[in-house]
């Protein structure tokens, strides 16, 4: 089997597209999907998100949600809204943020290569989330939320998806956050060709977002037992060159000092860390550097040396600060279920943590150093999970763009 393959994608007719663009699914919760949905009928918040078209308070897992989920998107066909293009096609996405530009290819990718490893996987999932998406892709027959996925930059796959960018675009959108998406579709058999051969020849490609998805395509392709050829086969992602993707710091907040007093709990980092007071709110400018917000005062610490190991998820940030600090020093040995513990996505900016604190709803914030590409592929490689709340992508992929119906 291709790692990866063409595919003939459902997606909204050019002129429709703007309504039709939404925020990825997870992003919001069911009230704030409500609100964005309002007086936008097409939004795609109404097949990602179908309890806004339901009674408030309707549990989002109930089967009367994907049965929605399925009616809205079959009437968007109906109407014309959503068209499904006649031939298998790539298309080549670019998120544009301020700044900051990436260029990836939209694909469906290989299940059978997920389940051996060769798109490699850094987290774990959840049950409950992960029937979620099974229920939604059943309902649906179809994948709509796409996975984030990376490959090692090499020069002449990222020149020829970039090479498809100097025809006109089928989308040129800008959603309400002031993220630009632009689409294009590729037809030409040869770069086609050129594509699925670039990519069959690497050695692996990296999951940075979306291992529910990914998890659930796996799934529901055992299911099917639809074989190689077979388009359930495969679950839709977009892949990126691994230079061009950009994670922001992921940042705690903890609700009270474990029994220490503010200066018990400086004198104890002092084993493990530098301490030094900053006038204002720290981002910390390197790996083994961390921002902490105490009673109203900025310190940055650094951390000793020889207390970083080599291995590859024990010498990142976030475990640094989890094993030397959170757990030792605030008693939180496991942040997946301690309510003691949050997470604040970098996004939000340093002044979240201030005002987390400052309200007293926290007692102390750490700011931390992004995780790098390199640092979560090398996790990947040594089949390894890292912890949780480890990277903050930003910009995120919108949903409605591009669907992938699974016959």
């Amino acid at each position: 089997m291709p790692l990866i393959r063409p595919f003939a994608g459902l997606r909204p007719v050019p002129e429709r597209a703007a309504e039709v663009l939404a925020p990825p699914y997870d992003v919001l919760n069911s009230s704030e999907a409500r609100q964005q949905a309002a007086d936008r009928p097409l939004s795609f918040l109404h097949i990602s998100k179908a309890e806004i078209d339901l009674p408030e308070g309707t549990d989002p897992y109930d089967a009367s949600v994907y049965a929605r989920a399925a009616e809205n998107m079959q009437r968007m066909i109906a109407d014309g809204i959503l068209k499904r293009d006649d031939q298998p096609v790539y298309y080549v996405y670019r998120i544009t943020m301020g700044d900051h530009v990436q260029t990836g290819l939209v694909a469906v990718a290989s299940v059978a290569d997920y389940d051996v490893n060769r798109i490699r996987k850094h987290e774990f999932t959840r049950p409950a989330k992960e029937d979620d998406r099974v229920r939604q892709i059943e309902a649906l027959n179809a994948q709509t939320g796409p996975v984030l996925l990376a490959y090692r930059s090499q020069p002449d796959i990222d020149q020829l998806i970039e090479s498809v960018t100097s025809a006109a675009p089928e989308y040129d959108l800008t959603a309400d956050d002031g993220v630009r998406h632009t689409l294009w579709v590729v037809t030409d058999p040869s770069i086609i060709e050129q594509l699925s051969a670039g990519f069959d020849r690497m050695e692996a490609i990296y999951i940075a977002d979306g291992h529910h998805r990914s998890a659930a395509g796996s799934r529901v392709a055992a299911s099917k037992k639809g074989g190689p050829d077979a388009m359930s086969s495969y679950f839709l992602a977009v892949i990126f060159p691994h230079t061009q993707m950009k994670i922001l710091d992921y940042n705690r907040v903890v609700k009270d000092l474990n029994g220490l007093s503010e200066q018990a709990l400086l004198e104890k980092l002092e084993t493990a860390f530098d301490i030094r007071p900053e006038d204002g709110a720290v981002t910390p400018a390197q790996p083994g550097e961390f921002g902490m917000y105490l009673n109203g005062n900025w310190y940055r610490l650094r951390i000793h040396a020889d207390r970083v190991p080599q291995d590859p998820v024990a010498r990142l940030d976030v475990s640094l600060l989890a094993d030397k600090l959170l757990e030792p020093l605030l008693g939180i040995s496991d942040p997946r279920t301690d309510p003691r513990i949050d997470f604040v996505g970098g996004i939000r900016g340093l002044a979240e943590l201030e005002r987390r604190v400052d309200s007293g709803e926290m007692a102390v914030a750490f700011s931390l150093f992004p995780t790098s590409m390199e640092d979560l592929m090398a996790v990947a490689d040594a089949n390894e999970v890292m912890p949780p709340k480890s990277t903050w992508f930003e910009p995120k992929l919108a949903d409605g763009l591009v669907s992938h119906v699974l016959d």
